[in-house]
């Protein structure tokens, strides 16, 4: 795998060298091996992909939607074929588990699927006789060249959440993978190359900040997908709607896990442990903040403590692994210094997971499992996205102020509730201010026939990703009133 190539760009059904004179290097992060240099391509590269999907949308919106989901049937076949070789090249980019990368490309597989009912999905509305001898009737068509821009902590599943749809409605589309891991994109797209989308139908531009500010001003691309972090969603939000395009925008997160003292301790240790540690807390559904009310906190801390302390970190091809790294040295420094600042602002640490002692990790960037206790509601921890295998433990004594709790952070992505109480269940579902809400679910993922909803600072936009949203944003709609004043005639 390790390999010091520079990635190709792929425009108008051709691979070809970037011409830019900068690279980012793609590290390993278990091993810090460089894997391939990515191209921080240009603007004009940007609008030679976006030439190419202009020229090549013409045809592809007059494709009938039954023919256009053809490519996508073989395209799920390929992914299916490649299933193994797509999630191991996750894990060396990105340095999850093996398991977890598996998991991610499932997700993928299941958009794809998801817009291969496009021709029932995109169905408009008739009605007949609105007034006499009138019909009005509603179809949707597609809204041209799309972009979706790729963060690095599913280099696999989040294009596929906007792509199958964006083709499906008959768009074409621009891809511009993250950067720090852009080499899944590579070997997905050689893969829709085999599944005989024409040219000019799919293309990829790999680059970084410039590369995304020439895509959000190029005037060809109606219409942006975007997740990452808030104050990048924020600028991809403004910049992109300032010029007139379409927007959805995905941001960070600070996901709350209330657990009440009936909650089932086994099962809700096994899960949040899961939500926190799971691809190293590096994920926009990643539980970072327990409230714990009333008893419960006797309850579950021990028991918390204990199963964190007690998870395998390693090379996520590593047999029994449970946790890899996270994606770079910097992000290291960056979350052990939101650690010190929490025990500054009064948290106690039950779990110290900076400098692990095992040699094979220092070569790494790899964090233990951390767990800090008595986070208090208004501390920088508890506010910032830590993005990292860091648990935040709070206390509170009543379900009512737990609940005050998880609806006054500035972020809204998930909330989740263990309990065994199904009246607290309701309420919690109707109440709490999140676009995704998990009842004894610790990563309440959305499967790709609901859309990823998200609230508040988490979310910009109106239409999610996945399913109906996805289908709405990437068509537009056009109404029709008819009259025609020529009788029908007997003699046919």
């Amino acid at each position: 795998m390790p390999t010091n190539n520079q990635l190709p760009n792929y425009i108008n059904g051709q691979w070809q060298k970037s011409a830019a004179t900068e690279t980012r290097a793609v590290f390993d992060p278990a091993t810090a091996e460089i894997l391939a240099q990515a191209p921080l391509s240009t603007a004009a590269e940007v609008n030679a992909a976006a030439a190419a999907a202009a020229a090549a949308f013409e045809t592809w919106r007059r494709t009938p939607a039954a023919e256009r989901i053809q490519p996508l049937f073989r395209l799920k076949d390929l992914m299916e074929t490649h299933f193994d070789e797509l999630a191991r090249t996750i894990v060396f980019e990105n340095g999850k588990t093996l398991g977890e990368a598996r998991g991610e490309m499932r997700r993928a597989i299941e958009n794809v699927e998801v817009a291969c009912g496009i021709p029932t999905m995109m169905q408009g509305l008739f009605s007949e006789d609105i007034a006499r001898g009138i019909d009005e009737f509603m179809i949707r068509q597609p809204v041209g060249v799309v972009a979706i821009i790729a963060p690095f902590n599913f280099p696999g599943m989040i294009p596929f959440w906007f792509l199958p749809y964006a083709l499906a409605t008959g768009n074409t589309a621009i891809v511009k993978p993250s950067e720090r891991t852009p080499m899944t994109m590579r070997r997905a797209f050689e893969l829709l190359e085999e599944a005989g989308f024409p040219p000019g139908v799919v293309n990829l531009v790999n680059g970084g900040p410039d590369t995304v500010n020439a895509i959000l001003d190029h005037p060809t691309i109606r219409a942006v997908s975007f997740v990452g972090s808030t104050p990048v969603a924020r600028h991809v939000y403004a910049r992109a709607a300032a010029n007139g395009k379409r927007v959805q925008a995905q941001g960070g997160a600070k996901n709350p896990l209330v657990v009440l003292p009936d909650a089932d301790l086994d099962m809700t240790t096994r899960i949040i442990t899961d939500s926190v540690f799971g691809n190293a807390g590096q994920r926009c559904l990643a539980a970072s903040l327990v409230i714990t009310v009333g008893q419960a906190r006797e309850i579950f801390t021990p028991a918390l403590t204990d199963a964190a302390a007690d998870r395998v970190v390693g090379h996520g091809l590593h047999e029994g692994v449970q946790m890899g790294p996270v994606i770079s040295r910097h992000s290291c420094d960056r979350i052990s210094s939101l650690i010190e600042s929490g025990t500054r602002e009064g948290a106690s640490l039950l779990l110290d997971g900076r400098s692990p002692a095992d040699p094979e990790l220092a070569k790494g960037s790899f964090l233990r499992p951390t767990i800090l206790e008595n986070v208090h509601p208004n501390s920088e921890l508890a506010g910032t996205e830590i993005f990292g295998p860091v648990m935040g433990l709070m206390q509170a004594e009543t379900f009512d102020q737990a609940l005050q709790w998880v609806n006054s952070g500035r972020y809204g992505n998930m909330a989740c509730l263990f309990t065994s109480d199904g009246g607290a269940a309701r309420r919690f579902r109707y109440e709490a201010q999140a676009g995704n809400i998990g009842i004894n679910i610790g990563v309440a993922a959305p499967m790709a026939f609901f859309p990823f909803s998200g609230w508040k600072d988490s979310f910009f936009g109106t239409l999610h990703a996945q399913s109906g949203h996805s289908v709405e944003f990437y068509t537009q709609t056009k109404v029709v009133v008819e009259r025609w004043l020529k009788e029908w005639s007997r003699q046919f």
